[in-house]
């Protein structure tokens, strides 16, 4: 009987074992487990979180429709001030005052536009990390700890192409503050939670994961978000996203607007770099190549003589840069830069913005389908570009593209004097040249790699291709020239 009871013991406890032994060996190393609360971790974070109010001065004209609730702005519309129906406008205009009416003002005004945001403590000193956009052009910025008390703040560094902005607080004791961790370590699906302030629900967490990484949202140059479903609203901004060591992998920046669990965050080594600068400099020093690029579509790569699309194509060069200098042309396809390889066209601005100015870097080219390298000596990054010349007349020609020579009077008149070639006066809706990504006001300057100045010569050329058959144009768009391919349509 004692015996029987043994076994009837034993086994259960052999069949737990066995149970957990199988688990352990099917957790892979490493592996971290979503905790019971996110509680202790949120407790740790948040003093070093902030609410940051800024105060802006905004100059508007007379009867302009500013709304008068804080942090609201609403522009001109059909409407009038306020919201109001077009014959009410005239009415306030009548016997309220306005441009042309009794004790009207025609005069600018200045309004005090207030707005929200958050930011993260990242030294004990009161180093604030936040957005670009929370703090630019403020007249004031107040920093509100979560104990209750609040400092004014100075503007140390703001980098607009980033959005990353750099400020301080002086406070009579050592702030708490969080640790900037490694982005690079970030796998899809690791847990993260953001900390902030939206619509002004002060210390606001939310848990979320890790969606995405090296997204291109189109926000500037140098796009590389993490994208997250923590929830992110507006007053997020500037706010961290943390990871479950509590240290910052990102500061959220973007949402977007018609989605629901889509957010992105500025990844934290992206951030250190910029902080680092900003503090000592108060501005930030980027590399220069000098080239205009584009990306290397599937036509684009047949053409250039690459296995795959990669790479960046020089679409053009400055004149005096370092890529002219170091004899890059346009049509040459940058596929390594310092010995790693140039994926995408959004890869080279990134790592030629971070080289130190005046380093020597070795380029891998492809040119005439052969790989070659260069060398180039990187500058500095100065001025914007500036803004394109208007579209051209309209005229008809092949391919639903309309040409029309380009003469040295309409050359000027485009800001483009010295240029030869073909103005593309029409595009139609579904033709060839809209599918190749032609826009009305570009100028062909070559067919083939060939200059191409005559609307015959483009048509011999194109008359010549077979169904399906692709060619490469270079052409003009403002201030800049890329590569196309225009594609016969399959059959005639």
């Amino acid at each position: 009987m004692t015996l029987n009871k043994y076994k009837c013991s034993v086994k259960p406890a052999l069949v737990l074992l066995a149970l957990v032994f199988a688990l352990a060996l099917a957790v892979p190393a490493g592996a971290k487990y979503v905790p019971a609360s996110f509680a202790d971790l949120a407790s740790k974070v948040s003093p070093a979180v902030v609410n940051i109010r800024i105060v802006k001065t905004i100059t508007q004209g007379p009867m302009t429709g500013i709304s008068p609730f804080p942090g609201q702005q609403q522009g001109p519309s059909q409407e009038g001030p306020q919201g109001q129906p077009p014959d009410l406008h005239e009415f306030f205009r009548r016997f309220f005052g306005g441009p042309g009416g009794p004790g009207g003002n025609s005069h600018p005004r200045e309004f005090k536009q207030r707005s929200l945001g958050s930011g993260v403590i990242v030294d004990p000193s009161g180093y604030v990390i936040t957005n670009n956009h929370v703090v630019a052009e403020a007249d004031e910025i107040l920093v509100r700890l979560k104990e209750g008390k609040e400092y004014p703040a100075k503007i140390v560094g703001r980098d607009p192409k980033t959005d990353l902005a750099l400020i301080k607080i002086e406070a009579d004791h050592k702030l708490p503050f969080l640790t900037l961790g490694d982005s690079d370590k970030l796998r899809v699906g690791d847990w993260v939670l953001a900390v902030g302030n939206p619509f002004g629900l002060e210390h606001t967490v939310t848990a979320g994961i890790i969606s995405a990484k090296g997204r291109i949202i189109g926000a500037g140059p140098y796009d590389n978000f993490i994208q997250t479903d923590a929830s992110i609203n507006p007053g997020n901004s500037g706010g961290p996203l943390i990871d479950l060591e509590g240290q910052v992998v990102g500061i959220n920046t973007a949402i977007v607007p018609q989605g629901q669990g889509i957010g992105f965050a500025i990844p934290v080594n992206t951030t250190k770099r910029i902080m680092a600068q900003l503090r000592e400099k108060g501005r930030v020093i980027r590399g220069w190549l000098g080239v205009t690029i584009q990306p290397v579509t599937k036509e684009l790569a047949e053409k250039f003589g690459l296995d795959e699309p990669m790479g960046a194509l020089v679409a053009d060069v400055v004149p005096g840069s370092p890529a002219d200098k170091a004899g890059l042309k346009r049509g040459d396809v940058i596929v390594g830069y310092a010995g790693k390889p140039v994926k995408d066209m959004h890869a080279l601005p990134r790592l030629v913005a971070e080289t130190k100015v005046g380093s020597e870097v070795n380029l891998e080219v492809v040119r005439d389908r052969k790989k070659r390298p260069m060398q180039v000596s990187i500058g500095e990054l100065k001025a914007e570009a500036p803004a394109g010349p208007k579209a051209a007349p309209d005229s008809v020609a092949k391919l639903g593209l309309g040409l029309q020579e380009l003469t040295p009077e309409l050359a000027k008149q485009m800001g483009i004097s010295g240029k030869k070639g073909l103005i593309v006066t029409s595009v139609d809706p579904g033709s060839p040249a809209a599918e190749a990504g032609l826009m009305r006001g570009d100028v062909v300057l070559e067919a083939a790699q060939k200059p191409v100045t005559k609307v015959d010569q483009f048509k011999d050329m194109t008359g010549k291709l077979g169904p399906g058959e692709g060619l490469l144009l270079l052409i003009q768009r403002r201030d800049a020239t890329l590569f196309v391919v225009i594609k016969a349509p399959d059959k005639k």
